[in-house]
């Protein structure tokens, strides 16, 4: 399995996230950087199967080191971030990984993958500050290279999912939450959102 680097000392991950907040606030949103316990949630049902992953919005790589400690290696991971400096340290804290400056909302004109492989894909996107229309295209974009019975996993701070039910009954999807922790500022909750079963779809159940 290949391992992430060590941080550099005296470059706390909060350093370049305070810089790229006061630079892009919202499209950083958050105020801190995810912890730990929220890397742990929405990496928990990821195994080397799931590979390979896509993940959207990975700042400075907390959910990355997570999938690495799943078992995946970073041969298995597409990283993408539109962040300059992001860009950066996650180049150099995970050498093997494909890290691509694209934009989360045209996903399948980057030319990501050739096909449908992806068994994942783990978003750090702040969409509850985007509009309908952007997280439509996110979405719809994730499962374009998404191969039957995966899923994307989304955490939020809001009390519901962040994908809303329209979008959510227009793509074909369901969202189930997975968990939720205290462990993070401010707290945070983890939906695994997949295709609906062909029953579901032609019922318009969630």
């Amino acid at each position: 399995m290949a391992r992430c680097n060590d941080e550099r000392p005296g470059t706390p991950d909060v350093v370049p996230f305070l810089r790229a907040w006061l630079a892009h606030p919202l499209r950083v949103s958050a105020i801190a950087p995810s912890s730990s316990a929220l890397a742990d949630l929405i990496t928990r049902e990821l195994t080397p199967s799931s590979a390979p992953v896509l993940e959207l919005g990975a700042g400075t790589g907390v959910f990355t080191r997570a999938l690495l400690k799943r078992g995946l290696s970073e041969e298995d991971l597409t990283v993408v971030e539109l962040g300059a400096d992001f860009v950066s340290i996650l180049r150099e804290r995970f050498p093997g990984a494909r890290v691509l400056p694209v934009d989360a909302s045209r996903l399948p004109q980057a030319n990501l993958y050739d096909g449908s492989p992806v068994g994942a894909v783990v978003s750090g996107l702040p969409l509850l500050s985007m509009s309908p229309r952007k997280v439509m295209a996110i979405v719809a974009g994730a499962f374009f290279y998404m191969r039957p019975g995966g899923a994307l996993y989304q955490f939020t701070y809001g009390p519901r999912c962040p994908v809303p039910r329209p979008i959510l009954d227009r793509l074909g999807l369901k969202a189930t939450r997975i968990g939720r922790t205290m462990l993070n500022v401010p707290p945070a909750a983890v939906y695994r959102i997949t295709r609906r079963s062909p029953f579901h779809a032609r019922s318009g159940r969630a």
